[in-house]
């Protein structure tokens, strides 16, 4: 009897180890599903608009007040475009980090601001993004990769590389001018807006959004697909880079930025793990102007952009989402593609002066 309870023990026990391996891995290719499908939808490749479905200004509506030198530099196995803006100024090189889903074009405001202001001007489009290579954009590290990229051509380009640098991001290059301090560049100073510490962690932050606890639960899975895509590149953080070096650094962030939370994944929330003495933090917390994108942004543009965007939902609304092209056409031709790239003043010379700032580095 004794033997006979020993090996029934025996048995319920591998049962239990079996059924506990099978729930393991049913749970490990759910979580993969899960994350791969979120890494396909946010990660997608983002070409640029249809000048017809445009509703921000276009290279097309600068061209005749400055001159576009357009060059390509790789970035891994893919070809990268970028462009030069003000190359006859000599106060130093300004370059420009994209968001998610947008390119060069996408910050044409910005670039014109800054070479009125006597900058010169690189910007680029990333991987998988406008006019670059890429089947997609990967992924959250890709940024900081291309950036790096970016800054290496800079330095092999006789018209940019004797200019001090100033990097300027927002997003998802918000995250990129703060992780490329990591790699060995001479940068005299950084303005981040509404950029994220750490591609886990607004990972974890976006899908916990889409797939609510089970993103914490999937944390390991989601960690691991990371670094099979970037290798060590997953782990650059802001703060490391920050803390890296004593680059002047501004950081900016929306107190109810909806994309990047302001207490959660973004820069600014990791203010007491910063050493760097040179670093500066401004929250932007004006009605309309504290958002992700509405930061930089005139009351006048966010207020017209809303009623652009409501405008253009009773339209969506209406052809049930199968919106004829004509139509289409026709919204994006009423649209006042000055007044929607409209930029706070206020805002953009607070940048503009923490720059000149730092024109030498002692």
């Amino acid at each position: 009897m004794e033997t006979t309870s020993v090996v029934h023990k025996e048995r319920s026990a591998a049962k239990i180890i079996l059924w506990v391996a099978v729930f393991l891995v049913f749970f490990i290719v759910v979580a993969f599903f899960l994350v791969n499908n979120l890494y396909s939808k946010s990660f997608a490749r983002y070409d640029r608009p249809e000048p017809s479905y445009s509703g921000f200004i276009r290279f097309s509506d600068v061209a005749d007040k400055m001159d576009i030198t357009e060059v390509q530099f790789p970035s891994g196995p893919n070809t990268l475009a970028g462009y030069i803006f003000g190359s006859e100024n000599n106060k130093g090189l300004v370059v420009i980090a994209h968001g998610l889903g947008g390119g060069a074009e996408s910050y044409l405001s910005d670039t014109m601001y800054f070479v009125e202001q006597g900058w010169c001007v690189f910007s680029y489009d990333c991987t998988g993004s406008h006019a670059s290579e890429g089947k997609n954009t990967r992924g959250l590290p890709q940024s900081a990769i291309d950036l790096d990229a970016a800054l290496t051509y800079v330095a092999s380009n006789d018209t940019l590389n004797h200019l001090p640098i100033m990097l300027y991001g927002h997003s998802w290059g918000g995250y990129a001018v703060t992780a490329v301090l990591n790699y060995d560049h001479k940068i005299n100073a950084v303005a981040s807006i509404a950029g994220y510490n750490a591609p886990i962690e607004i990972l974890v932050e976006q899908a916990r959004n889409r797939i609510g606890f089970f993103a914490y639960v999937a944390y390991p899975v989601e960690w691991a697909y990371q670094k099979m895509l970037f290798g060590s590149a997953a782990d650059l953080t802001a703060v490391d880079g920050i803390n890296n070096t004593e680059t002047a650094v501004l950081i900016i962030h929306g107190t109810e930025d909806q994309a990047i939370s302001y207490s959660g994944a973004a820069i600014i929330a990791h203010r007491d793990e910063i050493t760097n003495p040179n670093v500066v933090y401004k929250s932007c917390s004006a009605e309309n102007q504290n958002g992700h994108s509405s930061l930089f942004r005139s009351t006048a543009a966010t207020a017209y952009i809303d009623e652009k965007n409501a405008e253009y939902k009773q339209i969506y609304d209406q052809w049930k989402k199968k919106i004829p092209d004509d139509v289409k056409a026709q919204y994006y031709a009423n649209v006042d593609r000055q007044l929607t790239s409209e930029l706070d003043a206020d805002f953009m010379n607070e940048v503009n002066e923490f720059f000149e700032q730092n024109l030498i580095i002692e």
